[in-house]
This record gives structure tokens, sequence and C-alpha cells, in this order.
């Protein structure tokens, strides 16, 4: 039995908790949350120990896994605590809110090569991404080309009031591109490749006064092997709408909206349905939290690290940060 405890209460720790839940072969010893309402919340429903300190939380429970679901600002230090108490850790995204921060958790977990510690960046989970990705590994569809992403959601001034740090910069690191849109700059080049050059800006124009975030960015990224992609992503839209990415190869436009559409040259259409999101969190957030997690435990007793740890997470935080550089 592996023991396991969730740090941070609030929105996206329900998808944790659930699938901590669903698990075989892993048991919730306690949360904790500096609002000690929202930690007696998780507490009661889940039958364990609540904590308003962390580090408390380590001492009297002692689990051996830790889910790190705290503002972004916390990530790091809570993370290199759990390791420091040698509890592997489940970081949400983003890494980090900086670099340099990023940077700190990336030596601590190299450091403790025999703690598992993973970033979740749960949409290269999703069925569509995954069958996106072998399709352009395998050769079939020729060279490619280039690709977009736009991710075109609502964020109001009363989503910032419920969390204000989501709309300070000193404690998210950022807007739209950091919080948001993160996953499809990390999915850009996950499926078009490295990213080798870096343009775009940010702006703030629907929620000018109510944050000192960004709503809306652009970039053009360059990728190693010659494709170009382009990416486009606002919180100032009316509605959530589906975040879309399409990539053209010589043989074929592979478009993700939710499913995966390949439209080959000579005509023919294929489709990959994506699973649909469970009842655990928002429809936007899809239903790969719960893979990824299931992986990170069921990987656990292997050598190797999790595939998606600290470095690796890092790597969309870097584009983020760059198209912030160019922006400043």
């Amino acid at each position: 039995m592996t023991t396991a405890a969730v740090i941070g209460c609030g929105d996206v720790s329900v998808v944790h908790l659930q699938a901590i839940e669903g698990l075989a072969g892993v048991e919730l010893v306690g949360v904790c949350d500096t609002d000690a309402d929202r930690a007696g919340a998780a507490a009661q429903r889940y039958g364990v120990p609540a904590f308003t300190d962390h580090r408390q939380l380590l001492e009297a429970t002692r689990p051996e896994v830790v889910h790190v679901c705290t503002p972004h600002h916390q990530h790091v230090q809570v993370a290199i605590d759990c390791l420091d108490t040698g509890a592997g850790v489940l970081v949400e995204k983003p890494v980090a809110h900086t670099v340099a921060e990023a940077d700190r958790l990336i030596e601590a977990a190299e450091a403790r090569p025999d703690l598992r510690a993973g970033i979740c960046l749960q949409n290269r989970y999703n069925a569509a991404t995954r069958a996106a990705r072998e399709l352009l590994g395998s050769g079939r569809l020729g060279a490619v080309l280039g690709g977009s992403a736009s991710v075109l959601w609502h964020r109001d001034a009363a989503y910032y009031a419920a969390r204000p740090w989501r709309g300070r910069v000193r404690d998210s690191g950022g807007g739209v591109l950091i919080n948001q849109a993160i996953h499809t700059l990390d999915l850009l080049e996950w499926l078009l490749g490295d990213v080798v050059r870096v343009r775009g800006h940010a702006g703030r124009y629907a929620l000018d006064g109510v944050v000192d975030v960004e709503d809306t960015a652009h970039a053009v990224l360059d990728h190693a092997g010659g494709a170009r992609s382009v990416f486009f992503a606002t919180v100032a839209h009316v509605t959530d709408s589906p975040v879309t990415i399409e990539i053209v190869t010589e043989q074929a436009v592979l478009t993700i909206r939710g499913d995966l559409t390949v439209r080959y040259t000579d005509g023919r259409t294929e489709t990959v349905a994506e699973r649909r999101a469970g009842s655990a969190g928002r429809s936007y957030w899809g239903a790969s939290h719960e893979l990824l997690i299931a992986d990170f435990y069921r990987t656990a007793a292997g050598p190797q690290p999790f595939w998606i740890g600290p470095r690796e997470g890092a790597r969309s935080l870097r584009l983020v940060h760059e198209i912030y550089r160019q922006h400043d």
C-alpha cells in the first residue's frame, strides 16, 4: 500500500482526490490547505486528518507521495519540503511560477533519484494527442510542415476575485499563458518537435484594472527540423471554446478539437474519439488527469524517473517566459 497526501484543496484538487480514491493500493492519509474550511471539507469527504501547515502534515502522516495542488508560487518550496522528508511529489502545472524556481526544483529532484517527481501535463495522455503523435512519428504522413493552436476561453473578474493569486504576477507568474494555455504550448512542442526560436507578445485588453497578468497572447514558434507553428490564446472570449490544434504534413492535415480528425490528401478521413471527462473537475480539463496519476503510481517501482519530471515539465514554462521576456 502506498500512502498519499494532497497539499492544496482548491479547485483542481478534486481531480487528484478522486483519482487517489479510485486507485487500488493507494491510501489517502491526509489533506492540507492554508484555508481551514477547505481543508476541513476535503478531510470530511475522504475521512482523513486535515492540516493547515504542510510541514505538520508531513511530520504527522509521513506520506510516500504528495500531490502538490497549491497556488503556483508555492509549488517549489512545498515540493522540496516533501522531497526532504522522503516523499515523492506529483506537482500540478506549472512546475513553478518562474524559471529560477523551476530550476531549483529540478536540482532538488535530481539530487534525490530514489524519489519520483512528476508534473501534471495530463493532456499528453489524451487519446487524440497520443494518436496524433504516433501518426507523426510513424513517417506515414511525410514531413511535418507546420501547425497552429488556439485557446479561446473566458475568465471574468469574478474568477480572479474567487482566487486573487491568479491575477497577481508575483503569485501566479502570469495569466493566460501560464495558467490556461501552457498545456497547449506543451503539446505543440511535444507533437512538432523542440522549439528553437520563440517570438511573441502578451497583453491585457479585457481585464485591465482587474488583474496585472495578461489576458491575451500570441506567438510564432520555430521547431527543430524546419516546421513552424503559430499560437493564439485569450481569456477574453465570451465562452470556453474547445482548444484547437492543427498540424499540416505532406500527406495529411491533423486537427485536434476534442477528437482527432485526419484528412489525407487522397480524400480519406479518419477520426480518433477523445475520452469524455468524468464528474470531477471542469469539463475543459479533459479526462486524462486520472490516467497520468495512475501511470505515476503504476511506474513507481521501476528504475526510470517519471517521464514528465520537473526538467521535462519546465520546457513549456521556458517558452512562456520567453514570450514574457519579449513583452517586457
